[in-house]
C-alpha cells in the first residue's frame, strides 16, 4: 500500500516535470533545461513503476520475471538510445524522429492485444468500456506505427517524397474512418478475436495511405501530427495499463503536438483538417515547364566584396545547410561580419528543415546569438532594406511563387521574401527543384546569383577572401 502511495507521488512529480519540460522547450533559451526536464520526470516514471512491482506485499515469480523483463527493456533500450543519439548526424534528426513514433505505435498495438488477451474479469458496462478502449488503442497505435514508417522513409530519401495519388483515396480514408466506428461499436457487443486482427489491418493500411498522400512541402506538419498521434497512443495504452502517468503524459504529448502542427499550417497557409486527412483535396504537384529564362553565376570573392561592401546582411537557411554541415562556418562569416560593423541577423522560416526548429538547433550548436535569428514574421519586412541575402540550402521556403502564381502548388504559402532584397546570393549544389519538387523563379532573378557547390566549402571560400 505505502509503495503505490509512493509510486502515485512519484507519478505525480514526473507529470509536472514534464509540463516543465514543454515549457523550457518553448524558447531558445530554455531549451536544455527543458530537455532536463524532460529526462528527470522519465527517470522519476521509471523508478516509480519499479517500485510499484517490487514494494507489494508478496511478489510472486511473476511479477519476479516482469520486472526482470522490465529491467532488461530498459538497458538494451536505453543503451540503443544512447548510441542513436551519439552516432546520428543532425541532417538525419526528422527522420530518425519519425521512426521513434512508431515504436510507440507499436507499443501500444501491443498493449491493446495483451489488453484483449488477458482476462479482466470485468462484466457489464465496465466490460464494454474495456473492450471500447481495447480497439481504439490498437487503431491509434497502428496508424501511429504504419504512417511514421512511411515518414521515416520519405524524410530519409528512401521513397519518393511525391504524395500518392490513388483513385478516390479521400473516399478510401473516409471509409476507413466509417468502418473503424461500425467495427468498434460491433467488437463492444460482441467482443470477437477477429474483429481486432481486421481492425490492425484496416489502421496499419490507413496509416500508410494517409502518410504516403502526403507530399513532400507538408511533411514537417507530418511529423508533428504524428508525435500528436503517438501522444494519444500512448494515452489509451495508459488507460489500458491503469496507468495515470501514462494517460497524462500522453494527454501532453498528443494535445501540445496537434496544437504545433495548426501552428505550422497557418505559417504554410494548409488546412489543417486536409494534412491531418491524408492531403485531402491537395493535388500532387505538377512539374514546371516554364520558361523562367537564363540564370546568373558568381564566384566566392565575388561575394566576399559584396559582403564586405553591404551595411545589412540577412541569412536564411534552409535543409541543404545542415546537409553540408556549413553552420560552423556560417557562424564564423557572421562573427567576421560582425566585427566589421555589418548588421547581420538570420531569418527562419517555420519549416525550414524538414523539422520544427531544425535551424535553430544547427544555429544555436555553432553558438550563433539567439537575439540575431529571427522568425520569418520578424525578419520580412526589413528584408527590402537588406542590402544582401544569402539563401544557404533553402528552397521552397524563399520561392516567390508562392506569392505570385496562383496556379503553383504552394501558392498561398507564406514564405521569406528575399527577392525584395538589393542583391540575393543562393547557395546549391544544382539547379534542381528543392523538396516539394517545384520549381523556384527566384534563381532566375535579375538581382539574384546563384553560387554553385558544397555549402560549406564555398562559405570557406568566401571567409578566405574576407
Amino acid at each position: 500500500m505505502l509503495a503505490a502511495s509512493v509510486a502515485t507521488a512519484a507519478y505525480l512529480v514526473a507529470g509536472l516535470l514534464f509540463i516543465l519540460a514543454l515549457a523550457g522547450l518553448s524558447k531558445h533559451e530554455t531549451a536544455r533545461r527543458g530537455v532536463g526536464y524532460g529526462i528527470a520526470g522519465m527517470a522519476i516514471a521509471l523508478l516509480a513503476t519499479v517500485l510499484a512491482v517490487t514494494g507489494t506485499a508478496a511478489v510472486t515469480s511473476q511479477d519476479a520475471l516482469g520486472l526482470i523483463l522490465l529491467v532488461v527493456a530498459v538497458v538494451v533500450g536505453g543503451a540503443i538510445g544512447l548510441w542513436r543519439a551519439r552516432v546520428v548526424e543532425m541532417t538525419g534528426m526528422p527522420e530518425l524522429i519519425a521512426l521513434l513514433h512508431s515504436f510507440v505505435g507499436a507499443a501500444a498495438v501491443l498493449v491493446g492485444w495483451n489488453g484483449a488477451l488477458y482476462d479482466t474479469g470485468l462484466e457489464g458496462a465496465l466490460a464494454d468500456i474495456h473492450h471500447a478502449e481495447v480497439f481504439i488503442g490498437v487503431f491509434i497505435g497502428a496508424v501511429t506505427f504504419t504512417g511514421s514508417i512511411v515518414a521515416f522513409l520519405k524524410l530519409s530519401g528512401r521513397v519518393s517524397s511525391k504524395p500518392l495519388v490513388l483513385p478516390g483515396k479521400n473516399a478510401m480514408n473516409l471509409g476507413a474512418l466509417v468502418a473503424f466506428v461500425a467495427l468498434t461499436v460491433w467488437y463492444v457487443i460482441t467482443p470477437e478475436l477477429w474483429l481486432l486482427i481486421v481492425v490492425t489491418l484496416l489502421a496499419l493500411a490507413l496509416g500508410w495511405h494517409l502518410v504516403a498522400s502526403i507530399g513532400g512541402g507538408d511533411m514537417p506538419v507530418v511529423v508533428s501530427m504524428l508525435n500528436s498521434y503517438s501522444g494519444w497512443a500512448a494515452a489509451a495504452a495508459g488507460f489500458l495499463l491503469n496507468n495515470d502517468l501514462l494517460i497524462v503524459t500522453g494527454a501532453l504529448v498528443g494535445s501540445s503536438g496537434a496544437y504545433l502542427s495548426y501552428i505550422m499550417c497557418k505559417a504554410m497557409n494548409r488546412s489543417f483538417l486536409s494534412v491531418i486527412a491524408g492531403g485531402f483535396g491537395i493535388e500532387a504537384p505538377r512539374g514546371d515547364d516554364a520558361d523562367h529564362g537564363e540564370h546568373r553565376e558568381v564566384d566566392a570573392e565575388t561575394v566576399a566584396d559584396m559582403l564586405a561592401g553591404a551595411s545589412t546582411v540577412v541569412i536564411t537557411p534552409g535543409y541543404g545547410m545542415a546537409v553540408a554541415q556549413a553552420q560552423y562556418p556560417v557562424a564564423e562569416l557572421t562573427q567576421q561580419l560582425r566585427d566589421r560593423g555589418v548588421n547581420v541577423r538570420f531569418g527562419i522560416h517555420p519549416v525550414a528543415g524538414r523539422l520544427p526548429g531544425h535551424m535553430n538547433v544547427l544555429l544555436a550548436e555553432a553558438k550563433v546569438p539567439y537575439d540575431i535569428v529571427l522568425e520569418m514574421d520578424e525578419i520580412n519586412d526589413d528584408l527590402r532594406s537588406t542590402a544582401v541575402v544569402l539563401v544557404i540550402g533553402a528552397n521552397d521556403t524563399v520561392n516567390p511563387a508562392a506569392a505570385e502564381d496562383p496556379s503553383s502548388p504552394i501558392a498561398g504559402m507564406p514564405v521569406l521574401r528575399v527577392w525584395e532584397a538589393e542583391n540575393v546570393i543562393v547557395f546549391k549544389r544544382s539547379m534542381a527543384s528543392g523538396y516539394a519538387g517545384v520549381q523556384n523563379p527566384l534563381f532566375f532573378r535579375e538581382n539574384t546569383a546563384m553560387l554553385f557547390g558544397d555549402a560549406k566549402e564555398r562559405v570557406d571560400d568566401i571567409l578566405k577572401a574576407l
